[in-house]
């Protein structure tokens, strides 16, 4: 079982003057937010696994649409509702760990699933994929290439990986499984340098000075940004060690 993120998170038009003390100011509390949203999706995905109830909705047929619907629309008014300037930080991280939650609520039977059967690839899939993520944050963060002009070749990947997916819905094939776990691994490492270079960016581009509300906004879509670079190449991770038991 595949599951993929939106990953079209936008941000605010930049404005010059920032300094590199902002960007050391959004860099931590981005990664500080992210972190609470992925410990967010694993309680909430244990919990359900482990709550009867819970659990019985998590399994009602259309409930894992419903969910994908609602996660789709608090992206997009996460993301329009910062570059509009409307919604307050506090409105903003609300949606981010509602967002986290219907994560962990929507993979609670992937989890359960693998925790039951193979823990060994459920922990394989998370150490790789935290392997992956940090080095690619690193490259993003240090490199001196400009990654910017990588980002049309991702999206279009992207667009054509989700398409490949909801193809295999239908085919059920095992092996075209298998390569699109492979290509999901390989587009999301590179969006996570792409994205980690864009937030580095844009940190450096803002006039934050005096300004909080925004800066946290901010943060707030940085953390966003990252949550899903790395719960799609965990998720695409363990697809491969699972051996694609899961589908």
């Amino acid at each position: 079982m595949n599951y993929s993120n939106p990953n079209n998170v936008s941000f605010p038009a930049a404005v010059s003057g920032a300094s590199s003390l902002d960007f050391n100011k959004v860099l931590r509390g981005i990664y500080i937010l992210m972190g609470a949203g992925l410990a967010t999706t694993a309680i909430v995905a244990y919990l359900t696994a482990t709550t009867p109830a819970l659990l019985n909705l998590a399994a009602q047929p259309g409930m894992w649409l419903i969910a994908i619907i609602a996660q789709f629309a608090l992206v997009f008014a996460l993301s329009f509702g910062v570059n509009r300037r409307w919604l307050s930080p506090t409105g903003a991280a609300i949606g981010f760990f509602a967002y986290s939650a219907l994560t962990g609520f929507t993979l609670s039977l992937v989890f359960l699933y693998f925790a039951t059967n193979e823990p060994r690839a459920l922990f394989s899939a998370f150490g790789t994929a935290a392997a992956l993520f940090g080095c690619m944050t690193m490259f993003g963060l240090t490199t001196r290439m400009d990654l910017t002009k990588f980002g049309t070749y991702l999206m279009m990947a992207l667009i054509g990986l989700v398409l490949a997916m909801v193809v295999n819905f239908f085919l059920n094939s095992g092996a075209l499984g298998l390569i699109i776990s492979w290509a999901g691994v390989l587009i999301f490492t590179g969006l996570t340098a792409y994205d980690t270079q864009k937030i580095k960016e844009m940190s450096y581009a803002l006039e934050m000075q005096g300004d909080s509300s925004l800066t946290a906004k901010v943060s707030i879509l940085g953390a966003l940004t990252l949550y899903l670079d790395f719960i799609n190449l965990f998720l695409f991770l363990l697809q491969i060690f699972g051996g694609g038991s899961n589908d």
